[in-house]
């Protein structure tokens, strides 16, 4: 198993900063954000992110960020691309650029749901079975395309998207090659929506089991109630240590499992520093990896 970090979670860090914080202090490899994104005021995990690439010129960005992470001496964990199914330019750029730059893996969106807002954009009202039939057909595409460049596409198990779960994962990939599309696994997102037992949901995505990333959260009671008088709750980002997930039995089901890939951390808690937030969340993971049976340091296949 080895470590990385996504660049979504260190937006005060340049590029350059980034790499060479995360090598000194023992990671084994990055994942870079790309996409365009709104500028800010200060630099926020979202907008004015400063490690993020730009999809806007991105093909002459490829040997720079190759550079800048090879002379850092750390490894591609993959690419955090935020292009979705069905913007298939997009989507043919990143799968390209993961080729280029000997990536591996890229995720590749999958629709937010008929009910929910995302970004700037209310809920389209789509229907599900809509959505998943349209995002399935796009996929076929995709592990084609996919194919064609040696690389694999991801789907991320995201919270308020058809595929909040590892069951709806499954369904929506079933059939297609595994060699080019395969899922990552969220801690965080599924504490949100989608939460399956931890090893049989492994167990269920098989081959497509292809990545994982790490995150906390912690559920919330508002000062409020609803019009019926019940107590409402929210989700909040928390240190990998105090959210509600236990990172040692998530390590512990993908040790009986025999996962020896990825694990990528994007710690959206604000409580510590950066540089002190990353190199605390690094010797925590290899101490409970360790705990867990897990082999530190291998696979990363």
């Amino acid at each position: 198993m080895k470590f990385s970090v996504f660049t979504a979670s260190t937006p005060d860090w340049t590029p350059e900063e980034a790499v060479h914080h995360l090598a000194a202090q023992g990671w084994d490899g990055i994942e870079w954000r790309i996409t365009d994104q709104a500028e800010a005021p200060e630099p926020g995990f979202w907008a004015g992110n400063k490690a993020t690439i730009p999809l806007a010129g991105l093909e002459d960005n490829l040997e720079r960020v190759a550079a800048i992470t090879r002379d850092a001496g750390l490894e591609f964990s993959g690419i955090g691309g935020y292009a979705r199914c069905d913007n298939h330019d997009d989507v043919e750029r990143l799968l390209a650029a993961t080729a280029a730059l000997g990536a591996g893996q890229v995720r590749v969106t999958t629709p937010p749901l008929g009910t929910a807002g995302w970004g700037n954009e209310g809920p389209s009202g789509i229907p599900y079975p809509v959505l998943f039939e349209a995002a399935r057909h796009d996929f076929e595409w995709v592990v084609e395309r996919a194919a064609h460049h040696g690389v694999k596409a991801l789907v991320e198990l995201h919270h308020r998207t058809i595929t909040a779960s590892a069951s709806s994962a499954r369904r929506l990939l079933e059939g297609l090659d595994p060699k080019h599309v395969g899922v990552i696994h969220d801690l965080g997102n599924l504490l949100i929506e989608g939460q399956e037992d931890y090893l049989p949901a492994f167990e269920l995505l098989g081959e497509y089991l292809a990545h994982i990333h790490v995150k906390n959260a912690v559920w919330v009671r508002k000062d409020e109630t609803d019009e019926s008088g019940a107590a409402v709750f929210h989700n909040e980002w928390a240190p990998l240590q105090t959210g509600q997930g236990s990172v040692l039995a998530y390590f512990k089901a993908l040790a009986a499992h025999g996962y020896d890939g990825w694990v990528t951390v994007e710690d959206f808690s604000t409580e510590l520093p950066l540089a002190e937030r990353t190199a605390g969340n690094l010797d925590y993971l290899r101490r409970t990896a360790v705990l867990a049976g897990l082999t530190v340091g291998a696979g990363a296949r």
